[in-house]
């Protein structure tokens, strides 16, 4: 463990030009969902000045009206004021849309072990693609995510309910919250730094600005025990913040894939979640190695736990189970890959039944993280597999 060390992450708002994007990809995907339990979908978006463009490869029974979800998306992010430079009622929006490539659909349909006869019925479906996904989690805090990505986080929603709530109207959707958090060793010991950039109409002050996000954003957020004089915190650093959004910065979906999942605190394969629908890896397995090490840690088997899922495209089976506690844990890694192994069915078929993929809705995922989201009740965040890991040991 190192010494006393600082430790910072961040997180966005829902209306901040990224998160648009990822939002309006989940929306077009649980309205595909919702009519064909069976599509293949991959759709991103990118935003700008006015324009929306919405593209990917999407293979699906079903007709569902693009341009209406987005600009539903984006008048319930509270872009629905040409004041704000951004108007779902009024941007345009492009459609550029293909089906999957039927090379990829022949591995993911028909899986490597069922062609080579391994009748089982989660052998049906292989993964969508190669590649790494990593899931963590620790016990610094209730829902077992890292200090400072949980407050982020709780920043960022707490300046959204502010704005729509009427507490700050002068808010505009876009915005940006940092903690720094000091630790000594493994334990979080108090804040060290708050960052806090938020959108806001032309004619209020700086000044107003400061006090009342102390007040209302985050006095109510950062925990009594970790708030101390030595606090920095800074406001609007550049002084002002009026632009926002698309208009200020170009979106694109999954280029927020740190403030996803644990701000930094672990390792990322690399892939993004948002539009993919669960026979993509990249999004199930990220989802299930964030079960598996929660559950590890639920089960007071470990303080802090990593596990790396890896998989070869059309192949079901992962190609490597890996688990590191980081000397936390009285098991040797070894051991506990054992126990996950006989514990948790790690093929996608299997992921997308357990997790319920096909019925999740994935655009409250979309804004503040999809990783510690016990409020919306998703499969990967409960902990119902901490005895049978406790008998894989024994």
């Amino acid at each position: 463990m190192m010494a006393k060390h600082l430790f910072t992450s961040e997180s966005v708002t829902e209306g901040h030009p990224d998160k648009v994007c990822d939002q309006i990809s989940d929306a077009v995907l649980d309205s595909i969902l919702e009519q064909d339990k069976n599509a293949h979908v991959a759709c991103e978006v990118t935003a700008t000045t006015g324009v929306v463009h919405v593209m990917g490869e999407i293979s699906t029974t079903c007709y569902v009206d693009i341009a209406g979800i987005a600009r539903k998306v984006i008048n319930e992010i509270g872009y629905n004021d040409p004041k704000c430079g951004f108007d779902g009622n009024t941007c345009a929006v492009l459609t550029s849309i293909d089906a999957q490539s039927p090379d990829i659909a022949m591995g993911v349909n028909q899986s490597y072990e069922l062609k080579d006869g391994e009748n089982d019925i989660n052998n049906q479906i292989g993964a969508g693609d190669q590649g790494m996904m990593f899931g963590y989690a620790c016990n610094e805090t209730p829902e077992l995510m890292p200090m400072p990505i949980s407050l982020a986080h709780k920043l960022a929603k707490q300046l959204a309910k502010v704005r729509k709530d009427g507490t700050l109207s002068y808010l505009r959707p876009d915005g940006k919250t940092q903690v720094t958090v000091e630790y000594d060793g493994d334990k979080a010991v108090r804040v060290d730094t708050v960052v806090v950039s938020t959108q806001h109409d032309e004619d209020v002050s700086l000044g107003q600005i400061r006090k009342d996000l102390i007040k209302y954003v985050i006095k109510p957020v950062i925990p009594e025990n970790l708030y101390n004089e030595s606090i920095k915190i800074f406001i609007n650093p550049t002084g002002r913040f009026v632009i926002g959004g698309p208009v200020g910065d170009s979106g694109l979906t999954g280029r927020k894939i740190i403030v996803d999942t644990y701000g930094g605190f672990s390792r990322h394969g690399g892939g993004a979640f948002s539009g993919k629908d669960p026979t993509k890896v990249d999004r199930s397995a990220a989802y299930y190695s964030r079960y598996i090490a929660k559950n590890i840690v639920a089960a007071g088997l470990a303080k802090r736990c990593e596990i790396q899922l890896a998989y070869a495209i059309g192949v079901a089976k992962p190609v490597s189970i890996m688990v590191d506690t980081f000397g936390t844990s009285q098991y040797t890694n070894e051991q506990l890959s054992k126990a996950v192994e006989k514990v948790f069915d790690c093929r996608p078929n299997s992921i997308i039944e357990q997790l319920k993929l096909r019925e999740t809705k994935h655009l409250p995922l979309a804004a503040y993280g999809h990783m510690g989201r016990e409020e919306l009740g998703v499969q990967w965040e409960k902990t119902d597999k901490t005895e049978d890991l406790r008998n894989a040991l024994e």
